[in-house]
C-alpha cells in the first residue's frame, strides 16, 4: 500500500482511536511506589490491540518495592528484510491524579468534548500508545523491504524506569541498527525535536530538632524554622554557583525547585521538632551532578553545625544525562522530513529538563529522539489529549515507517 492510502486509513480510524484510547484510560496504571497496583490490567487491554504483528512479547519484571506486583513491558514487531527496527517507545504507567476537587471530569472516565479526550494519562502517555498503534496498524510485513517496525510499551517510566526501559536495555533487547522515537514530550504544532536532557536529581532534606510548646520556643528547636531558612540559602547558593545557560535547552538554565514537603504538627501552638522537604533539580550537562550534590550537602552541614539540629540529605533519584543524540544522521533527517511533510513546519532541535526513556538509550550509546504534538496538560488536573494532535502524531510516525521501513 502506498503512503497516501495508509494516511487515509488513519484518518478513517478517528472513532476507533477514540474508542481504544478510552478503553486504556479507564484502567488505572499507577505503580506501587505511588500506592497503585501497577500496569498489569492496562497491559492486558493493550495486548488485545496488537493484531497483525509478527511477534508480541510481554516481559514482566517483579516490582522492587512490592514483590507481589509484576511490571509489564510489551515489545511488538513487524519484521522487515534488513537489520534494525524503527521503535516507537511509549509508557503504560501514569502519575497520581492529584487533587480530585480540581478535576472537572472523572480522571478514569475518558470524556470526549470540544475536540479533546479528557482523563488521567491521555496525553502522558496514552496519546503515544494509540498514535503508535495506528501508525503501524496498516503496514503489512511483506511490504517492509528495509527495517522492521517496532512498538515498545514500557512500565515504570513515571518513577525510576528500573523495571521498564532500563531493564529492557540491560537485557540487550535492542541493537545498534535500531532507531528510537520517544513521544513523551512535545509542543503545540510539533515544532521541536528533543535531542538532549538535563541531569535529573531529587534530594530529600530531613531536619530533626526538638518539639516543644508554642509559648516556650526557647526550650525547643524549631525544625520548620531551620528548614525554611536553610532552603532559601540553598536556593540562592545553587542558583549562583550553577547559573550558566545553554541555549540548546528550554529553559536554558539549570532549575532548582522545592516541591514536596511533609506536614509538621497538627496544631498551631506546638513548635515542630521534625520536618522534611524535597527538591527537584534539573542540572545542565555541563555541570558535574556529584559535585553539585556534595555542594548542597555542604550547605546543609553548615546549617547543622550552626543550629544544633540533625540534618541529613538523601539522594532519592539521580539520573545522569547521556550524550546528545546525533542531529545530522539520516534517521534524524527522516524524522524531521516526516514532521514537515505532515505539519508543514520544519522542527527546531532542542534540549529539555524533563526525563524520558530517551535518556536511557543515550546512556547506552544509542540515538533517541523525543517528539510529539504536545498540549501541555500532562501531570495536571483535567489532563487531555487533543484529537488533532493524536491524528497528526499517527501520520508522522506512519510517514517515518514508510521512509525507513518500506
Amino acid at each position: 500500500m502506498q503512503l497516501a492510502g495508509i494516511l487515509e486509513k488513519i484518518d478513517a480510524s478517528r472513532d476507533d482511536m477514540i474508542s481504544d484510547m478510552s478503553a486504556v484510560i479507564r484502567i488505572p496504571a499507577i505503580g506501587p511506589l505511588n500506592g497503585g497496583k501497577g500496569e498489569g490490567l492496562r497491559a492486558d487491554k493493550v495486548l488485545e490491540f496488537l493484531k497483525g504483528f509478527d511477534s508480541v512479547e510481554r516481559i514482566d519484571v517483579k516490582d522492587i518495592h512490592d514483590g507481589s506486583v509484576m511490571r509489564p513491558n510489551i515489545l511488538a514487531r513487524k519484521n522487515g528484510k534488513e537489520k534494525g527496527t524503527v521503535w516507537i517507545v511509549s509508557h503504560l504507567d501514569t502519575v497520581l491524579p492529584g487533587n480530585m476537587d480540581e478535576w472537572k471530569t472523572p480522571p478514569y472516565e475518558a470524556v470526549v468534548k470540544d475536540g479533546k479526550i479528557y482523563g488521567l494519562g491521555t496525553e502522558d502517555n496514552g496519546q503515544a500508545i494509540i498514535s503508535s498503534l495506528y501508525a503501524s496498524k496498516f503496514f503489512e510485513s511483506r511490504s517492509l523491504s528495509k527495517r522492521s517496525i517496532g512498538l515498545a510499551m514500557v512500565a515504570d517510566e513515571e518513577t525510576t524506569s528500573v523495571m521498564g526501559i532500563e531493564h529492557l536495555i540491560n537485557e540487550g533487547l535492542f541493537g545498534q541498527d535500531d532507531v528510537f522515537i520517544v513521544p513523551d514530550w512535545g509542543v503545540p504544532g510539533g515544532t521541536m525535536v528533543e535531542v538532549a536532557e538535563k541531569h535529573l536529581i531529587w534530594l530529600k532534606f530531613t531536619i530533626e530538632g526538638k518539639q516543644t510548646h508554642g509559648s516556650t520556643p526557647e526550650n525547643g528547636l524549631n525544625a520548620y524554622r531551620i528548614s525554611t531558612k536553610m532552603l532559601v540559602d540553598i536556593l540562592e547558593k545553587l542558583e549562583d554557583r550553577y547559573g550558566d545557560a545553554d541555549p540548546l535547552f528550554r529553559p536554558p538554565e539549570s532549575t532548582f525547585e522545592p516541591t514536596k514537603s511533609n506536614a509538621t504538627v497538627g496544631n498551631v501552638n506546638t513548635i515542630p521538632g521534625y520536618h522534611e522537604f524535597w527538591m527537584d533539580i534539573r542540572l545542565l550537562p555541563m555541570y558535574d551532578p556529584d559535585g553539585m550534590i556534595d555542594y548542597a550537602k555542604g550547605i546543609a552541614a553548615g546549617w547543622e553545625k550552626r543550629t544544633g539540629a540533625k540534618i541529613t540529605v538523601d539522594i532519592e533519584q539521580r539520573t545522569i544525562s547521556g550524550k546528545p543524540s546525533d542531529a545530522g544522521c539520516p534517521e534524524f533527517r527522516a524524522l524531521c522530513d516526516s514532521i514537515s511533510s505532515v505539519t508543514g513546519k520544519e522542527p527546531d532541535v532542542i534540549g529539555v529538563g524533563g526525563g524520558t526513556c530517551a535518556n536511557f538509550f543515550r546512556l547506552a550509546g544509542y540515538n533517541a529522539y523525543v517528539w510529539q504534538c504536545g498540549g501541555g496538560s500532562l501531570h495536571q488536573p483535567n489532563e487531555y489529549c487533543d484529537l488533532d494532535n493524536l491524528m497528526t502524531d499517527a501520520k508522522v510516525f506512519a510517514t517515518l515507517f514508510h521512509k525507513l521501513c518500506v
